[in-house]
């Protein structure tokens, strides 16, 4: 008797000393780290890595850009079935602890020996987000107790309610996803307070072992997790029986879900991170900016819907190239599926696997093993490629198009499937707001994943008839008249700064003698664009259309400058136009409207050259008028460029294009208010049409990457027009049409289209002519005669 509690006062002795020496420990342990643990107050200020976000005008997401997905949220935000689902599965006495759970601790070490596993772990959620922020992941002993000295601090000085915020935000929840926000967004396409139980039950398995209990890479393991946490959840009272229940039931639903992009526009996504990388740096990848961009959304779907279709619409003219591939007859189906999934889709254009083939139809399979029908009426354009200007015998049957095996690409339109081709010509559209140049559609090449040069901002190419408005323009400012008479014949030019003698022609290959500038124009004829040029001065006119943005050392210095030998980009040409359509003003092209913080905060705002339509200019050489609208407040004033008359008359002339002229296809959209002119270069090499009113002005290119030709029978008129009018057509669906009003200082006469004076009384083919009222003719070609005077050779030319 005496022995035992002998000995029992040695272990309570030891006891004691046992506990004098922990705490001796413990205080020891917490002086020496205590300097080294971070302000807890820091976290308060610490930024998560978020995506930049790029938006349209119209707030739909375009792209992201950054490591890291997250989207963080508040509190209030988390689902209270969500708070009940983590704190079942991570720590249920969260609202109890300190920040460090003895209970927790304890119950740890008991599964791990009665079972072998730590399902619920021994780390509280605020020892987690201690760890998270500020510690890191290292498995030793210093790191764990700064860990809970860290976690003790945290709860005096934030509330559970931060903490809790700081953990659903900050853990990583696998495939690229932080937080519960995003992961609710990646494993099933919603927001996380439209989840079900047991998807909020799902996510909240994964903090514990993202990869392991991930539902796409693991969904046996991510199944028992998820069950688990809804027996806790039941056991803890969270749910009933009932709920329990049913979510036991219920399978797994999740699936990958990329990026939530509503908008695709590729080349819209890359400009804009290129020019923010310049202007912000790297910290555009994490600190979660939200950049607004001045693209419309339906504008943009119309361009890219435009651009496909107006060259695939290409393509089919000159034929069917073939199979991408050809699969061997004796592979497997499975293997065949492989070789499928391996070919890349670009946007709506697929490819597809022929299985079978009958007369008048064929059978194919998707990548995702659906199977569909090409009818003959998606492949009769198939006549076989032989070159860009011939093709083959027009097929009758599908046998002669098609074989089982072959990989082909289709496309969906109407619910039917047509049999097409990637094509290998190349288009850019882009699309500005006449008034402050900002950009509201632009499409750099057919895909961007198949090619990501931009050709609306990157691609040189000679502009042919397009470039013609400009020195028409130029005539126009300096005594030229819609009615002018120019000499349209044969002429050859001895010109220093060229290679040899020239001799240019028409594209008839005819000549039409005396021709009013009016008709030159939108006839456009190239003897008449030269003669002009000729007259004016290559310097003086090379020094006027620079005044459009033309970069002066790019505007050849002879006469071929008449004919659109100038090299430019798509950009470069439409920012051009802008200044006809907005009545003679400068403005620049931009994209981004402003940038935010994540909370909403401004980085950046753009302060566009605007048009002032409500502001009186004095004269058309004065400077730029002070602000005195209202509604541009802060905005620089756009500076004229061009006298308002000259533009009045080139408009004018340019409607004719679409009423009369190389553009005629324009009136498929059965407005009154649009101008524009098409352009084709030597050997078809380059296609354009840009157009306008006063509100949108678009310009479209159709080429090859490497200049050749598009084919004998190509022109902006059938490769690029179409396209304009396809995009515009939706562009200015809601826009009400917007007459060209006459500025001060213009007069309508009545003229002999055959002399360009007067016309005489009664003159049964005399057309109405504008003029700038100090031009209008003053006598008749009768007077001219009675006066004994001949209209002379150099009037003439």
């Amino acid at each position: 008797m005496i022995k035992i509690k002998t000995l029992l006062g040695f272990f309570i002795k030891l006891a004691i000393l046992g506990g004098f020496l922990t705490a001796l420990v413990v205080v020891g342990g917490y002086y020496y780290l205590k300097p080294g643990l971070p302000d807890v107050e820091q976290i308060r200020d610490i930024r998560l890595q978020t995506p930049l976000r790029i938006y349209s005008a119209d707030n739909k997401l375009i792209a992201e850009y950054g490591e890291k997905r997250r989207t963080p949220i508040g509190f209030d935000q988390i689902p209270s079935q969500f708070k009940e689902a983590i704190l079942a599965a991570e720590d249920s006495r969260f609202f109890q602890h300190v920040g460090v759970d003895i209970k927790g601790l304890a119950r740890a070490a008991f599964q791990l020996v009665s079972t072998g596993k730590i399902k619920t772990g021994g780390s509280t959620i605020t020892m987690q987000v201690a760890k998270n922020y500020f510690l890191t992941r290292d498995r030793t002993f210093e790191r764990k107790f700064s860990e809970i000295l860290l976690a003790l601090q945290m709860e005096q000085e934030l509330s559970k309610e931060e903490i809790l915020e700081l953990y659903i935000n900050k853990i990583y929840l696998g495939n690229r996803s932080y937080g519960i926000q995003a992961a609710a967004n990646v494993y099933y396409g919603r927001n996380i307070d439209q989840l079900t139980l047991p998807e909020l039950a799902m996510i909240a398995g994964l903090p514990k072992a993202p990869s392991a209990y991930n539902p796409l890479a693991n969904p046996t393991r991510a199944l028992e997790r998820r069950n688990w946490i809804l027996s806790r959840m039941s056991n803890l009272g969270y749910i009933s029986q009932e709920q329990y229940q049913t979510a036991l039931e219920t399978p797994i639903t999740a699936k990958y879900h990329g990026s939530d992009i509503e908008l695709y526009a590729p080349y819209i996504a890359e400009m804009v991170r290129s020019e923010l990388q310049q202007s912000l740096g790297e910290r555009i990848y994490t600190d979660g900016f939200n950049a607004y961009t001045t693209i419309r959304s339906h504008e943009q779907e119309a361009a890219n819907n435009a651009i496909v279709n107006g060259l695939i619409a290409y393509d089919q003219r000159h034929g069917y190239r073939g199979p991408e591939q050809k699969i061997a007859a004796d592979l497997g189906d499975e293997e065949r599926l492989k070789t499928l999934k391996s070919i890349p889709r670009y946007g709506k254009v697929l490819p597809a696997l022929i299985s079978e083939v009958s007369e008048k139809q064929a059978k194919a399979q998707l990548r995702d093993g659906t199977e569909i029908l090409i009818e003959w009426e998606g492949m009769e354009w198939a006549s076989p490629y032989k070159s860009v200007n011939s093709v083959g015998k027009k097929p009758s049957k599908a046998e002669q198009i098609l074989a089982a095996g072959d990989i082909v690409r289709v496309v969906e339109r109407e619910k039917k499937w047509l049999l097409t081709q990637i094509p290998e010509a190349q288009a850019a559209l882009v699309s500005l707001s006449p008034r402050n140049g900002a950009i509201r559609a632009l499409v750099g090449g057919f895909n961007f994943s198949y090619s990501k040069f931009n050709r609306a901002t990157q691609g040189n190419r000679q502009p042919g008839s397009n470039f013609k408005p400009f020195v028409y323009t130029a005539a126009l400012s300096n005594g030229y008249t819609p009615a002018s008479i120019i000499n349209d014949a044969p002429v050859v030019f001895e010109d220093s700064n060229l290679e040899s003698s020239w001799r240019p022609e028409n594209y008839s290959k005819k000549f039409y003698g005396p021709t009013r500038l009016r008709e030159a124009l939108y006839k456009s004829r190239n003897l008449v664009s030269i003669r002009i040029l000729r007259s004016l001065g290559i310097e003086d006119t090379r020094e006027f259309v620079s005044r459009f943005g033309f970069p002066k050392k790019r505007l050849p210095n002879n006469l071929s400058l008449a004919l659109g030998s100038a090299d430019v980009t798509p950009m470069e040409l439409v920012t051009a136009y802008a200044s006809l359509a907005n009545q003679g003003f400068k403005v620049n092209p931009y994209l981004i409207d402003r940038v935010e913080t994540l909370e909403g905060e401004p980085i950046q705002q753009a302060a566009p050259v605007t048009v002032c339509e409500g502001c009186i200019y004095l004269s058309d050489d004065a400077e730029p008028p002070e602000n005195n609208n209202e509604n541009l407040t802060n905005l620089p004033i756009a500076q004229r460029i061009v006298d308002a008359k000259a533009v009045y008359l080139i408009n004018n002339i340019m409607q004719d294009v679409i009423k009369r002229g190389t553009g005629r296809k324009a009136q498929a959209l059965k407005r009154n208010d649009l101008a524009g002119k098409t352009g084709t270069t030597n050997d078809q090499k380059d296609a354009w049409f840009s157009g306008f009113n006063q509100e949108v002005v678009t310009s479209v290119w159709v080429g090859f990457d490497q200049p050749t030709t598009l084919g004998r029978k190509e022109f902006g008129s059938t490769a690029a027009l179409p396209i304009w009018i396809e995009y515009m057509e939706k562009a200015l669906k809601d826009i009400p049409e917007t007459p060209l009003i006459p500025p001060e200082g213009i007069v309508s006469v009545r003229i002999d289209p055959k002399t360009g004076l007067l016309a005489y009384p009664g003159q049964k083919d005399a057309i109405f002519e504008v003029f700038q009222e100090e031009q209008a003719p003053q006598k008749t070609a009768l007077t001219e005669r009675s006066n004994n005077r001949a209209v002379t050779t150099e009037e003439l030319f």
